[in-house]
């Protein structure tokens, strides 16, 4: 009868450890690293009874862990991916949102400043129309100024978050090594320690939020690299990552892998989870619409300063710019940057924007392959631009902009990397404070004799030869012919004929030109005037004289004698010829230009970037839902697999006690049995 006890024993204490092993599932139900467990009988061994065997009841063998690897990493690859995705989203829908907004973005602020442009044009001697629009100069430059601040603004803050995010992984990783060494040592003793395992792989799940990463298990260890293949847990020792700045750029932040000896930038091959979202949203995103935004700015900077300057303001005198400099030495040397590791003495490069057309939205790299000689590399593409020179005169343009040595000489293998645009936006400013100086006029204006007899009609002439804003000399002397070398006439000869003939004279009534036109017709007559100083002296650069260049229409048929006379236009005018010549930028193409002449405008330009922008984050829109939805359906199935079920747990619960009662019915039977047998003797 004992070994009937032993058997209703055996049973009581399998449907124990039954109950319990369903107690805990139930109490970690919500866990959600917890695998359930379930408890593995098998049969003691038989005693033998003449030729046969009888069963001595059940031991408990194991309690597993209901656990199934490729769901598993499954669910590892789809949560970071949602990670990686909800992050961009995270940061691409406030960058979105502030270029499009009539309240942040730029299209109602250049509007706002067209429309000012308009009224002054309409009435170029009204000063409360030029002050409303030097007060809409102001507002334009400001909103590029607060748009460039959130950018940057968002570029700091992503700095911030990836060195927290690196202390978070570094504090994971430690853990997982921690967990390796337990287990191994746990394991070899002592089976397999199933909360030990659940615990390791949560702080893997949770570390694939963070980071994209690989799990490869060796000798009961796991292993964990990064996508890119760097290892960041073998077995019991990790590898660190750390926040430091980047060496080809120190002003933006890295993320680095610490070897140890080594150190090694990783930022551009991190991927998956939350940090590698905001890696690619830097690089993808922020980063070029910085550029963007920067080269609108520079080019309704320059195109407009440039267009003010060709004219006469309301005082007589030549335009007066109306935004800062795009050159001015800060500007220059902010937009390169020298890389960590240069040569001592080694100075930095000014970055002189020679044409804003031609500029892209691109950084470049600028290595020195001997202290004069350089190569330039595009970022965007990783295409070589080919090698330069520093002592070349004039400098090379490359891509619209020209690399002048600012301090001490490079040295061999010294590289820069080079942001043309990307400061543009937050340097905008509205320098011109005194609305007479807005130039809305054109420089020249023609009259018609006095005693002109013919039917001869003139248009207002057009000065071809353009004042550079960014050649100091060239404009002064363009300022200086302009001022001394007019007015000139035309003087009409004999109208018994066709052609009839014209002679030019200068202001001192000196012949300086001859020409035709064509009685009663449209004619455009493209004429040339030599320069003089103040002086009297002609104007000469090498020994050649300089001339500037107009053209004017004339129909009509001029009298013998008749003359028409092209002067500097002179205080007060009420020409709006280049107030005209600034509203037509708006369509005029003025960025991305080819050689071709073929480009887009500013409103187009900026617009491009919203579009482009809006393009991106509609995508991170579906991305994120469609990676959540791929996480979520992982996390069923590993569930349904692994996860624990209330309902299955009770009808285990209702089993596990009748396996319990039965149990104990057979130590009941044996008591009885042996004490009828014990009352029988």
């Amino acid at each position: 009868m004992a070994s009937l006890i032993s058997i209703g024993m055996s049973g009581l204490n399998a449907a124990q450890s039954g109950l319990h092993t369903l107690g805990n599932n139930i109490a970690n139900a919500d866990v959600a690293s917890y695998s359930r467990q379930q408890t593995v009988q098998q049969t003691k061994g038989s005693q033998q009874y003449g030729n046969v065997y009888i069963g001595s009841g059940t031991t408990l063998a194991d309690v597993r862990r209901v656990y199934n690897s490729f769901l598993e990493n499954q669910l590892r690859t789809t949560t970071s991916l949602s990670s990686d995705a909800a992050s961009y989203l995270k940061q691409i829908t406030p960058l979105d949102t502030a270029l499009s907004s009539s309240d942040t973005g730029i299209t109602a602020a250049l509007q706002s400043f067209y429309t000012a442009m308009q009224d002054a044009a309409a009435k170029p001697t009204d000063d409360s129309s030029r002050q409303l629009l030097l007060g809409s100069a102001q507002s334009l430059g400001k909103r590029f100024n607060a748009l460039s601040s959130q950018l940057n603004q968002q570029s700091t803050d992503i700095n911030s978050n990836m060195a927290s995010i690196a202390d978070q992984v570094n504090k994971l990783t430690s853990t997982i090594a921690q967990y390796n060494d337990q287990l191994s040592r746990v394991s070899a003793t002592q089976g397999s320690p199933n909360d030990l395992l659940d615990q390791r792989d949560g702080a893997v799940r949770e570390l694939t939020t963070l980071i994209g990463a690989q799990v490869v298990e060796r000798e009961g260890n796991y292993d964990i690299y990064l996508n890119n293949g760097q290892a960041l847990v073998l077995g019991k020792t990790t590898q660190s990552l750390e926040v430091a700045p980047s060496q080809n750029d120190p002003s933006r932040m890295a993320l680095m892998l610490n070897r140890g000896s080594t150190k090694m930038d990783i930022s551009s091959s991190t991927t998956g989870g939350e940090l590698g979202g905001l890696l690619r949203y830097r690089q993808e995103t922020l980063d070029p619409a910085l550029n963007e935004l920067g080269r609108v700015a520079l080019v309704v900077s320059d195109a407009i300063n440039s267009q003010f300057a060709q004219g006469i303001d309301r005082n007589g005198e030549f335009g007066a710019t109306l935004f800062a400099d795009i050159n001015s030495a800060k500007a220059a040397g902010e937009r390169s940057t020298p890389r960590l590791g240069n040569s001592v003495g080694s100075g930095n490069l000014d970055v002189m924007i020679k044409d804003t057309g031609k500029l892209t939205t691109s950084d470049y790299q600028v290595t020195f392959t001997s202290p004069t000689v350089y190569t330039v590399r595009k970022l965007s593409d990783n295409s070589e631009l080919g090698s330069f020179d520093l002592n070349a005169d004039p400098a090379p343009v490359i891509d619209g902009f020209s690399l002048t040595l600012n301090g001490g000489a490079p040295s061999t293998g010294d590289s820069f990397k080079i942001t043309p645009t990307r400061n543009g936006a937050s340097a905008i400013d509205t320098v011109l404070t005194d609305p007479k100086r807005l130039a809305l006029a054109a420089p020249l204006t023609a009259t018609s004799g006095s005693g002109n007899q013919g039917t001869g009609q003139i248009g207002q002439p057009t000065l071809t030869t353009e004042l550079d804003i960014h050649d100091s000399a060239q404009r002064s002397q363009l300022q200086t012919g302009l001022k001394y070398s007019t007015p000139v006439k035309l003087v009409f000869g004999t109208d018994t004929g066709s052609p009839q003939a014209y002679k030019m004279y200068d202001a001192k009534g000196t012949e300086i030109g001859t020409g035709t036109i064509l009685p009663g017709e449209s004619n455009t007559l493209k004429l040339s005037v030599p320069m003089v100083d103040g002086s009297g002296n002609p104007i000469t650069e090498g020994g050649t004289q300089q001339n500037f260049t107009f053209e004017m229409t004339i129909s009509g048929s001029p009298k013998n004698g008749d003359s028409y006379t092209v002067s500097l236009t002179g205080a007060g005018s009420a020409d709006n010829r280049n107030a005209q010549s600034v509203l037509d930028l708006q369509s005029k193409a003025t960025l991305e230009v080819g050689a071709n002449g073929k480009g887009i405008s500013i409103t187009d330009g900026y617009a491009k970037l919203v579009s482009n922008v809006g393009g991106k984050a509609s995508q991170a829109g579906m991305d994120s839902s469609a990676t959540g939805a791929l996480q979520q359906s992982a996390l069923d199935s590993r569930d349904s697999a692994s996860g624990v079920s209330i309902d299955e747990e009770t009808g285990n619960l209702i089993k596990f006690q009748q396996y319990y009662t039965a149990s104990s019915q057979i130590i009941k039977a044996a008591q009885e049995t042996f004490a009828t047998l014990i009352n029988s003797l």
